[in-house]
């Protein structure tokens, strides 16, 4: 039996991007990366944009990084949650994310890290249209490119009660590995989803790549 969650986009963006030396998420993003955004895009920006057709909103998670993110987030229809404590790691964003969500009335998401290239608008719709095909036993659909697993995913009410609901020090894998049995793998042919930006020399080459 099909569903139709309603779903919020996250975006993880509280880091303190201390291995690329400035903020991940204020890197011009390429602008003929994979035909997806327009010049003058960040990575934060166009993160946004990948979400825009398929969520009803985007929250921003920030840090000590708030000021510098929010007018990014709001000239691109995005609003802002703050991570009081980014110290706590990763996962401790997720958490604060996903409390927005559920505030907001929302039962499902779709997550993403700001270090990580923004899949294709296409990809991000292909795989909400898994996660709506799929029967309630499923709750969560992760993209595959090559046998990798990458960004974004989604996740039901299920899940995000999960992550909830867990120690702060946790990871999302953990989760996702007590409840692998309720994880769908959609294969996708975008290379951006396993595709990890941390250092000055992960952005050459991923500028390189798209300037091809």
């Amino acid at each position: 039996m099909s569903r139709a969650p309603s779903f919020a986009g996250v975006i993880l963006a509280a880091g303190e991007s201390s291995r690329m030396g400035t903020d991940k998420a204020l890197l011009p993003w390429p602008a003929s990366a994979a035909g997806q955004s327009p010049s003058g895009h960040t990575f934060l920006s166009a993160a946004i944009h990948s979400f825009s057709l398929s969520t009803d909103f985007v929250v921003v998670v920030a840090g000590t990084n708030e000021s510098a993110l929010t007018p990014i987030a709001y000239a691109n229809g995005a609003s802002i949650v703050i991570n009081p404590d980014p110290s706590r790691g990763q996962f401790s964003s997720l958490q604060v994310g996903l409390r927005e969500v559920l505030n907001r009335g929302r039962d499902a998401a779709i997550i993403t890290l700001v270090d990580r290239p923004p899949a294709s608008i296409a990809t991000v719709q292909s795989l909400r249209v898994a996660f709506e095909a799929a029967g309630n036993e499923v709750w969560a659909v992760v993209p595959e490119f090559s046998g990798k697993h990458g960004h974004p995913f989604l996740i039901g009410r299920e899940m995000i009660e999960a992550f909830l609901h867990a120690p702060p020090t946790s990871t999302a894998r953990d989760i996702e590995h007590q409840h692998q049995e309720r994880i769908r793998y959609v294969p996708v042919d975008d290379p951006n989803v396993t595709l990890n930006v941390n250092t000055p020399d992960d952005y050459a080459k991923l500028s390189n790549l798209t300037s091809k």
